[in-house]
């Protein structure tokens, strides 16, 4: 299905989609900031399209309107958080529906559903998508949604979009959300290759400089939209008008970071694949990740996450992160800064010991964020920071 972008390239849309100067009257070129609660109305009931700030407001449109070109998509909204997102969407569902989710995701949206959904009577059963097959198993008749995130968070899966999309809709009334959080829009659209729809937390990547909690939902089909949008004013898990702001802003450089950081990701993964002190480094562009040739076929590039296996345990893990000089010990990613975690301690502390096991994430398992700064000093500070931890 086709969507509302006006022009045939990335980076014109980021830069040009609602921002129109025309539609203030001041003709000004940067969308002014809104930061008014409530709206004029020439009559009872008459108001010039805005009448409360939960339920619509200039900046948050501009906002919502650049976000759905660089999706290809008809419709987007913002939410306060990525999981407030997560929450507007599986409030869709009905007491007694079943979701089926990747195994392997981020620790929140675990939580979310292991220890929120299920009070609301919402069944979840955990599945390894990486093999469609799991999928088409798990399907119920109480089937109603399924939660992909692709790459997944911090072991750096893939799902096959199409192939899960596929299963879905042989089944009437399900619908497949897609966690793209860790591509960006620059480098994955599910729409396009039949998801319902796509999530974001825009804390990451999207807005791309860690001062911004926010997360967005874009969709073409107009029923769900019409839900959607009826839940993000009845939550009212709405952004802040200057938080709209300033994600707006950091769109206008989407392509030129998610390009650096997809260069030094690389470069990070191929060194640390020759390093003798470390085990195992996993990241979609590199020819030893088992689904390589799917990560080419369904993405146009990839962004600067990277996970590795350090040889030995905690205490050499611990010694690494703690030697650390330019990258900080900080959990999120996809800012212009590089971050360093530890999975099992931090961001993915929630999940269930068992679960983590099963997955992979260990005390020798670290999470990068690799930024956008030189090169040299990037790799020299994961250099010296390996040889610290394992003289």
């Amino acid at each position: 299905m086709e969507g509302t972008t006006t022009f045939p390239h990335f980076a014109t849309d980021a830069i040009h989609e609602g921002q129109e100067p025309e539609q203030w009257n001041s003709m000004a070129v940067v969308p002014p900031i809104s930061l008014a609660a409530t709206f004029k109305q020439s009559a009872p009931g008459k108001h010039a399209g805005f009448e409360y700030g939960r339920s619509g407001n200039p900046t948050r449109n501009v906002l919502e309107k650049c976000i759905a070109s660089l999706e290809n998509a008809k419709h987007c909204l913002c939410f306060a958080s990525g999981l407030a997102a997560t929450t507007a969407i599986t409030h869709m569902l009905n007491a007694g529906d079943h979701i089926i989710s990747m195994d392997d995701l981020y620790g929140g949206t675990n939580r979310y559903f292991n220890k929120v959904a299920k009070r609301l009577n919402l069944e979840t059963s955990f599945v390894d998508c990486t093999d469609s097959a799991n999928v088409a198993k798990a399907m119920k008749p109480n089937t109603k949604m399924i939660w992909i995130e692709t790459p997944t968070n911090p072991t750096l899966k893939l799902v096959d979009i199409k192939e899960v999309c596929d299963i879905a809709h042989k089944q009437k009334d399900v619908f497949v959300a897609v966690d793209s959080t860790f591509t960006s829009s620059y480098f994955q659209r599910p729409l396009d290759l039949g998801a319902d729809i796509v999530m974001h937390s825009l804390t990451k990547y999207m807005n791309g400089h860690s001062d911004v909690i926010m997360g967005a939902a874009a969709l073409n089909n107009d029923d769900l939209h019409e839900r959607l949008r009826f839940l993000q004013n009845s939550i009212g898990c709405v952004p802040s008008p200057f938080d709209c702001y300033l994600v707006n802003r950091g769109l206008k450089t989407l392509h030129l970071r998610m390009r650096e950081h997809m260069k030094n990701g690389l470069a990070v993964a191929k060194f640390l694949e020759q390093s003798p002190r470390v085990d195992k480094v996993v990241h979609p562009g590199l020819p030893s990740h088992p689904q390589h040739e799917l990560a080419k076929r369904q993405m146009k590039g990839f962004s600067g996450m990277v996970t590795f296996f350090i040889k030995g345990g905690i205490k050499e893990s611990e010694t690494f992160l703690k030697s650390l000089k330019l990258f900080t010990l900080a959990e999120s990613l996809g800012g212009f800064e590089s971050l360093a975690e530890h999975p099992g301690i931090m961001t993915h502390a929630s999940v269930p010991e068992d679960h983590r096991v099963l997955l992979g994430i260990n005390d020798s398992l670290i999470r990068l964020s690799v930024g956008i700064e030189d090169l040299e000093d990037i790799l020299a500070d994961l250099d010296q920071a390996l040889k610290a931890a394992i003289p």
